[in-house]
């Protein structure tokens, strides 16, 4: 079976691993925790990074860091992981839904206004599949609706919006460092911004809000969302390779391209103009008009030995949501026409070329 997707782990990853091991710094204090946050933000361009257990708790702790709670609602694009509604329920705020856009299944930004509304206190951008939203426009709303900008760039470690690196754009940004992220901690995640003020609130709610110079004591409600020194030793290691990663990233799309372009069901990933996608995963869609569906493609696949993932469902569809919330269906086109059509083929940074190859083919052998 070919493997959606499998990780690397560089040798100096596993070395800082061990020293981390034979040093004893194995829980949340360490060298490493302080460098990966370093050399991240560094890596961004960004005044400040604090590292979370998870990128569900990197959104969690954005939304408690900017002030966000009860009857506040966060703009959110439809089609993206739960994670991102959840964060806003973990605050007793309100996910509105938006749909997307039909090119990169990213918010769409001609949709955003109407979602506004006096509670509004913040728009989330993801960059789906490691390519960039749309950023200029949806900065320019939230600069004139007094919002805060949240950018969810979990999947979209290094992509770029105009030669920018996505994660610097907004108030806040949170990445996830996930065992089939571009750099992996196995689990992990990390906040980043150029705000001090956010900073040193996120710093402290992360580590269980124990008041300034007054260990053990708490004002507050805070959370244990600390990394671990083992976990940022190996997103040291890992985030060493970050460049060599996204060009194999890039090579393999080039190669998934080549071979697939003449596959007239199967619609290959447009990149924007504005956009350095890293592509996380090659996403393809099945067209519309194709005499199959995109589960019985998946299943076909499967067979031949090839795994696949499906795109995200639609939030609105989402149980957990309907319960709570009322939605109109028919507000989300794209979002519905995407998730239904969607799926990535292999695509973690272990594949190799005859791998590629042989996706390719099983592909033209099944069509």
């Amino acid at each position: 079976m070919i493997l959606v997707n499998e990780p690397l782990v560089s040798d100096e990853a596993k070395k800082y691993v061990n020293d981390a091991l034979d040093t004893g710094w194995i829980s949340s204090a360490g060298k490493y925790v302080d460098l990966f946050e370093k050399n991240f933000a560094q890596y961004l361009g960004v005044k400040y990074a604090t590292t979370t257990t998870n990128g569900t708790t990197a959104l969690h702790l954005a939304m408690e860091a900017l002030g966000i709670g009860k009857d506040d609602e966060v703009i959110i694009p439809d089609l993206t992981i739960i994670s991102c509604a959840y964060a806003a329920l973990y605050v007793g705020a309100k996910p509105v839904l938006v749909d997307v856009d039909p090119l990169t299944g990213n918010l769409d930004p001609q949709k955003i206004e109407h979602a506004i509304t006096p509670k509004t206190k913040a728009i989330m951008v993801v960059h789906l599949y490691g390519h960039p939203a749309d950023m200029d426009p949806i900065l320019e709303i939230a600069r004139r609706h007094h919002l805060f900008v949240i950018e969810d760039a979990a999947e979209a470690h290094g992509a770029e919006y105009k030669g920018k690196k996505v994660g610097s754009f907004g108030d806040i940004a949170c990445f996830s460092f996930y065992g089939n992220k571009i750099v992996t901690t196995g689990e992990g995640g990390m906040v980043v911004t150029n705000n001090e003020s956010i900073f040193k609130r996120a710093k402290v709610i992360k580590d269980l809000a124990h008041s300034e110079g007054k260990r053990f004591f708490h004002k507050h409600i805070g959370y244990n969302f600390r990394m671990t020194n083992l976990q940022a030793a190996l997103g040291v290691g890992n985030l060493e390779h970050i460049d060599e990663y996204i060009e194999k990233k890039l090579w393999m799309a080039n190669l998934y391209t080549e071979l697939l372009k003449d596959v007239v069901w199967i619609e290959i990933p447009q990149i924007q103009q504005y956009a350095k996608s890293v592509f996380w995963m090659f996403a393809i869609l099945i067209k519309s008009n194709a005499p199959f569906s995109r589960d019985e493609f998946m299943r076909v696949l499967k067979e031949k030995g090839v795994d696949t993932r499906s795109y995200f469902y639609s939030l609105h569809t989402q149980p957990v949501l309907r319960k709570r919330f009322t939605y109109d269906d028919s507000a989300f086109p794209v979002s519905d026409d995407l998730s239904a059509r969607g799926l990535y083929l292999p695509s973690g940074l272990a594949i190799t070329e005859a791998q590629v190859r042989e996706v390719g083919e099983k592909i033209h052998q099944m069509l």
